[in-house]
């Protein structure tokens, strides 16, 4: 067995199906110390890569969740304003230069890091996260370049802070916005789109051991014929394990178009859509969503 052939093997007891194409940019992550864009719609797993790989790796998962509006302070680090100005009542009371308080206040004891300044300074090695990165602005996108390029932040009032151990950086993307070619240039990339049927049908039965596996079968078809539509927000991967499962806690032991109407509600989450497909089911009394 090769090295990649063991990755996925060992992904797959991590809990996570990959292909070899998938498992060859992992291998290839590690071995060239590179960080790892995934992009793809939301829901096909990209964030689950990481996670996995973490726990195949046996190391801390650090993860930065992106919003609107991030800043250094909550995604690096800032100071700890309080306990500095105390340090600094403190020290005057004691006639220290301002030059002695400026050092004493702008060091590691005053410092509080946040996950991309923590994965820098770990101990040990870790994965990085960094979830959602095309939902902040390109001064955000600058910030990174740093630290996906050197591993190393600088901070002005104490330097250049380098990892004592390399992170291994995940970045996930939903494609909402175009990243820049700085960032993706230092990246090697990773494009996930929803499975086949066939790799959804492993994906349920492996999340889902009691599932059998004609109805594995059969929630992997429909999702994916649910898909094909034009939904305002097509079932993720997770809700069509959401979905197998309720099925098992329900016990049936297939799924038909009175099942599928019962549960619906399980799968699809916009009412639009439920209405959408209640209409399309009622009129065909099938789930093949074919004209």
């Amino acid at each position: 067995m090769n090295n990649i052939q063991d990755l996925q093997h060992r992904m797959l007891q991590a809990g996570y199906i990959c292909d070899q194409r998938v498992a060859t940019v992992l291998f290839l992550a590690e071995a060239m110390g590179k960080p790892v864009l995934v992009e793809g719609p939301a829901g096909v797993g990209k964030t689950a890569i990481a996670q996995a790989f973490s726990r195949v790796k046996g190391l801390p998962l650090i993860r930065l969740q992106c919003y609107e509006g991030l800043d250094e302070a909550k995604a690096l680090y800032e100071w700890n304003y309080k306990r500095q100005l105390l340090h600094i009542q403190a020290a005057s009371r004691h006639n220290l230069s301002v030059q002695e308080i400026e050092k004493d206040v702008f060091s590691d004891d005053f410092l509080l890091a946040r996950p991309l300044l923590r994965s820098v300074v770990a101990d040990s090695p870790t994965v990085l996260l960094i979830d959602e990165i095309d939902k902040v602005d390109f001064e955000f996108e600058a910030m990174l370049l740093e630290l996906l390029s050197e591993f190393q932040v600088t901070i002005p009032e104490i330097g250049t802070v380098k990892a004592r151990h390399r992170p291994l950086v995940f970045l996930t993307s939903n494609a909402t916005r175009e990243l820049s070619e700085a960032l993706k240039r230092r990246c090697l990339y990773l494009y996930l789109d929803f499975p086949s049927r066939e790799m959804e049908q492993r994906i349920l039965m492996l999340k889902i051991p009691s599932l059998p596996e004609k109805l594995a079968e059969k929630v992997a078809q429909v999702v994916r014929r649910m898909r094909a539509l034009e939904l305002k927000k097509p079932p993720s991967i997770a809700e069509s394990i959401d979905w197998a499962e309720s099925l098992v806690w329900l016990g049936r032991e297939d799924l038909d178009v009175d099942t599928a109407l019962e549960t619906l509600s399980t799968v699809i989450k916009y009412r639009e859509d439920q209405e959408k497909l209640e209409r399309i089911i009622y009129r065909r009394r099938d789930l093949e969503f074919r004209a």
